[in-house]
């Protein structure tokens, strides 16, 4: 037993007095810091807001340990946080043990500029390792913008005008009253758990090249290669409601205005556009054109008691209905209405997932209380990756007031008068140039119609004719393509 005990101690006691020693710090000016990137860059920045917080991992290779003299960034734009140490009087003297690491948190808070567009802004964080120096680059754009914000998180205007001159970021619930007006170009950020509601007359012309936006505030991203636009349900939703006042009467019959929407995106909310009149007797009258409405986690459209037209817009991917529609006379041509949500062709899931047994577009023909919805559906394309794209509630007559014409149709065939010159998709139809998301190779949805798209042609000149462009100002020429893209060559 003493003979053991002795060869024990023999191994024991060298290892005692080697984890005793303190590991080397080394002088030799060739030692340098590894980084896990050396270019950190910032997406636009809103000023006084400040930026989401990005990581760099500081590694230290060597072998022996390395003393960090200082760690300093030179503007006021970038905050550092090195280990959960942010005071800058000690961010010196750091010993980094060998290949050991620490991590680096940046953020970039900016004050206003004195101009409305972007500004770039440039700085790094500086290293300096006995005696040399290492840096990583830092970037961003700073932006002015118009903030709406409240301790009560709700803010109610009357006769509100958005304009281009800036971005509006919202953090506020918007009630607007009155005539809103939104120039074409303008822009408005919409934070968490926003939505804007608009209960008299809407005035919003975007133009082709000066398109109106509303979306969700967050301009950083998910991962390196993934905005997060791209995730779904980032704030509410955009309503625009009719309801009666105390003499019974709604804000169509007070004013006699039609509400027109034209060159609009609306992007990754819960809602996208929802329209709404409390009375079937006074519909809420809408114009809606050249908008794309996309990447909702509930609705991409929803029309109650209203009369609207829709025509060259894209409306897609939604987590439910891409467009209901529930009492009132609709007119509706060249639009493309695509439901390819969380379609299982991605390789990165950035969306609620969509139940399977919704429609792209659902028509409430007939509610509960007698409502009759009548729809004319003319060179659409209503499709996804859903078994049907196209459901009515009720079995129609033949005496239907309403009409489908040469559209393309993901649904059972209907045999109806009021039903002729469609297309019905086929199993393997190619309809769209691209209907999933691959982030690595940063390839998104295009639904820009494929040159062997079975849409292609089947389009009627005499429906096309009020629109004689698409949606991105191509003409339509015969032969004439259904949805609110015309094919064109590459």
């Amino acid at each position: 037993m003493r003979i053991q005990l002795h060869i024990l101690l023999f191994f024991l006691i060298p290892l005692f007095f080697v984890s005793c020693q303190e590991e080397t710090v080394s002088s030799d000016a060739s030692m340098r810091l590894s980084f896990s990137a050396d270019t950190v860059r910032f997406d636009t920045v809103f000023t006084t807001i400040g930026s989401s917080t990005q990581a760099v991992m500081v590694y230290n290779k060597n072998k022996n340990a390395v003393n960090i003299q200082s760690v300093e960034v030179s503007s006021s734009y970038f905050q550092i946080n090195l280990d959960g140490e942010n005071d800058r009087n000690r961010l010196r003297d750091i010993t980094l043990n060998g290949g050991d690491s620490l991590f680096l948190f940046i953020r970039a808070t900016i004050d206003p500029q004195d101009v409305n567009s972007p500004v770039f802004l440039t700085d790094s964080v500086q290293f300096m390792v006995n005696g040399n120096g290492q840096q990583i680059r830092l970037e961003a754009y700073g932006q002015n913008v118009n903030l709406i914000r409240t301790s009560s998180r709700l803010t109610q205007l009357a006769d509100c005008h958005f304009t281009a001159d800036k971005p509006y970021l919202v953090f506020d619930t918007l009630l607007l009253t009155g005539t809103t007006v939104i120039d074409e170009g303008a822009t408005l950020y919409m934070h968490n758990g926003t939505s804007l509601y608009m209960y008299g007359p809407v005035r919003a012309r975007g133009t082709l090249d000066n398109p109106i936006r509303i979306t969700g505030d967050r301009l950083d991203r998910l991962f390196p290669k993934v905005p997060y636009q791209m995730a779904s349900g980032q704030w509410g939703g955009v309503y625009l409601l009719s309801i009666s006042d105390q003499s019974g009467e709604s804000v169509s019959e007070q004013t006699g205005e039609t509400d027109t929407l034209n060159y609009v995106e609306i992007l990754s909310g819960n809602v996208g556009l929802f329209v709404y009149s409390d009375k079937v007797e006074s519909p809420r009258r809408l114009v809606l054109g050249n908008a794309r409405i996309h990447n909702h986690a509930k609705y991409g459209v929803v029309f109650q008691n209203t009369d609207a037209t829709v025509y060259n817009s894209e409306i897609s991917n939604c987590a439910s209905y891409c467009m209901y529609l529930s009492g009132g006379n609709y007119l509706l041509t060249h639009n493309t209405i695509a439901s390819f949500f969380g379609y299982p062709y991605s390789n990165l899931n950035i969306h609620t997932t969509g139940r399977e047994d919704v429609p792209a577009v659902y028509i409430n023909v007939t509610d509960s209380a007698g409502t009759i919805t009548s729809a004319r559906l003319y060179n659409n394309i209503i499709t996804g990756a859903r078994k049907r794209s196209l459901e009515m509630d009720t079995v129609i007559e033949n005496g239907y007031n309403g009409e489908l014409a040469n559209n393309y149709l993901l649904t059972d065939s209907i045999l109806a008068p009021w039903s002729h010159d469609n297309v019905y998709a086929g199993d393997k139809d190619t309809v769209f140039v691209n209907t999933f998301y691959l982030y690595k190779e940063y390839v998104y949805y295009d639904f820009r119609l494929d040159s062997v798209s079975p849409a292609r042609s089947i389009g009627s000149p005499s429906f096309a004719k009020p629109y004689p462009s698409d949606r991105l100002g191509f003409p339509r020429q015969e032969p004439v393509d259904a949805g609110c893209y015309q094919w064109q060559p590459k």
